[in-house]
């Protein structure tokens, strides 16, 4: 992932301070403890520690695939608003993941996600999720559609 010269003419420091503030401003972001790790021109990567609190089994120590399923759509969130169209807003109109193997107890988990299209209204966007395991398979992998909100008058 590259971090380019930003979203519309932004400084790499202003997009990374807008994914921050995207990433913030959302509750369960930071019940989960997200971290911006990447970001720039339509591609974002935030990880979360491994918390106890979020256990789905307390039998093997995995996490609960729901919190796998919040990091994913946050990165995609992330990655659509620093797309270069540089919309202001962002929803989730359909996230679709496939859950591959259950992330391995006591690591952090990696998300990175890229916005490989987008409409006037519509971005489409991928995603995988990682757990510490070099060289495993994705803990998931994700395809979402997200809406585009721009600016009064903006029209990519």
């Amino acid at each position: 992932m590259q971090d380019g010269d930003g979203k519309a003419g932004q400084s790499d420091k202003q997009m990374r301070q807008f994914a921050r503030q995207f990433i913030e401003a959302i509750p369960h972001s930071r019940a989960l403890d997200m971290q911006l790790d990447e970001i720039g021109q339509g591609e974002a990567a935030i990880s979360m520690p491994y918390d106890l609190r979020l256990i789905g089994d307390p039998r093997t120590g995995v996490i609960h695939g729901g919190a796998v399923s919040a990091l994913m759509d946050t990165c995609c969130g992330a990655a659509v608003l620093c797309h270069p169209s540089a919309p202001s807003g962002t929803a989730t109109i359909d996230l679709r993941i496939d859950y591959m193997r259950a992330a391995t107890p006591g690591q952090r988990i990696s998300a990175r996600a890229v916005c490989y299209h987008a409409t006037r209204t519509v971005a489409f966007v991928r995603a995988t999720a990682h757990d510490e395991e070099e060289g495993a398979p994705p803990v998931a992998t994700a395809t979402g559609a997200f809406t585009l909100e721009r600016p009064e008058g903006k029209q990519a």
